[in-house]
């Protein structure tokens, strides 16, 4: 089989699907992988790199779409390259499916086995391809990294001959994967951190990391709510009004909230920002997904009231190095678990749990039942 790694596209996009020693990894398993150059520069590998791993270098974008039996890259194809892809070719990235609809439908058009990393489920026996988790995870290491470099202030205590210096307050919306590792940077900066969610569950790995837990009452809510349905508009307004007082004593507020597949919930107001002191830093993680902040703009770093809200999307790439590093093995152990061995093909059993939740379309149709069913 011929695997294709084209170079990413999306403006500020730095990361590469493959690094060298995962191309190594691919060829010894009886892959033929060809790569475009250029691929992994911002990551920083050279094409001399990729070579000695075993690829091979495909000058023409265009001709290696057609040929490969499998494309793997970061984000989402471009619509317009769709129709170069073979039909019966694996393509593998994260798709945000329920949002692109044009492009699943175009994927299943062209009869292409579509597999959506951001649907991976996080269980055990998926625990080694869980790329959504790894990325996140880089994502709310990142957005304390920017927030301290902007603040006018610095982050720890610091005893000095003209008095003390309090640490920064710091404060995390949203305990996911992302909300957690921000709170476990910002801790180890030094600054005072306090953090919410609405799943009250989660309290305990909030406060087993130093930070202070607040506590809303919003009503009965269960853990998945948040995700599937989000808050009611009545929920989100007793929020807000919580929410205002802890931003103002704060002098970074980094918001991670997500509802999968939907428009991220709109938390941070106007309102509570002209209540922040002037210099304060907002980080908006779900940028992407229209984010959590009143004001935010994508890719774009803009005043509020004195308050610099930070909306840069794909925050992993500011990582490039190591997001590759773990993107790439993410996509080689998804590979490796249904690489037949003997006729040297990936075989995409559709009975298979971990199948079944990622793959999108195939064989010229919509597989994924959730897919099919949340389709707006």
């Amino acid at each position: 089989m011929l695997l294709f790694v084209p170079k990413e596209t999306h403006p500020g996009e730095t990361r590469a699907a493959l690094v060298p020693p995962t191309v190594e990894r691919l060829v010894r398993m009886g892959l033929e992988v060809a790569v475009e150059p250029g691929l992994g520069l911002g990551a920083g590998h050279r094409d001399s790199d990729y070579v000695g791993a075993g690829a091979r270098l495909a000058e023409d974008r265009g001709s290696a779409l057609e040929e490969a039996d499998v494309v793997v890259r970061v984000r989402k194809p471009p619509l317009e390259e769709v129709p170069r892809l073979k039909s019966g070719c694996i393509h593998i990235s994260f798709l945000d499916p329920f949002r692109e609809t044009a492009l699943v439908d175009a994927l299943a058009a062209q009869h292409v086995s579509a597999v959506s990393v951001d649907l991976i489920p996080r269980n055990m026996a998926a625990q080694g391809m869980d790329a959504l988790s790894g990325q996140a995870n880089l994502a709310g290491y990142v957005a304390v990294i920017l927030a301290a470099e902007r603040l006018n202030k610095i982050f720890p205590m610091l005893i000095t001959p003209a008095g003390t210096i309090a640490p920064a307050r710091v404060f995390v919306i949203g305990a996911g994967i992302a909300g957690l590792q921000a709170i476990a940077t910002a801790k180890r900066l030094g600054a005072r951190v306090a953090a919410y969610d609405t799943r009250a569950v989660v309290a305990q790995q909030v406060q087993s990391l130093g930070a202070r837990f607040i506590e809303i009452d919003l009503g009965d809510i269960q853990p998945r709510d948040t995700y599937e349905k989000g808050l009611t508009p009545e929920q989100l307004e007793r929020q807000r009004q919580a929410l205002a007082g802890v931003c103002a004593q704060s002098d970074v507020v980094i918001a991670t909230a997500l509802v999968f597949g939907k428009e991220a919930p709109r938390i941070v107001t106007r309102e509570m920002m002209a209540g922040m002191r002037p210099g304060s830093v907002i980080v908006d993680l779900a940028i992407e997904s229209g984010g959590n902040v009143e004001g935010a703009e994508l890719d774009k770093e803009v005043m509020v009231d004195g308050v610099r809200v930070i909306g840069l999307g794909s925050l992993p790439a500011k990582v490039s190095a190591h997001a590759s590093q773990m993107y790439s093995a993410n996509l080689a152990n998804f590979i490796d678990t249904f690489w037949n061995r003997e006729q040297k093909i990936i075989e995409l059993d559709l009975e298979n749990e971990i199948i079944k939740n990622c793959l999108v379309t195939h064989d010229g149709g919509i597989v994924n039942e959730d897919v099919r069913q949340k389709r707006p």
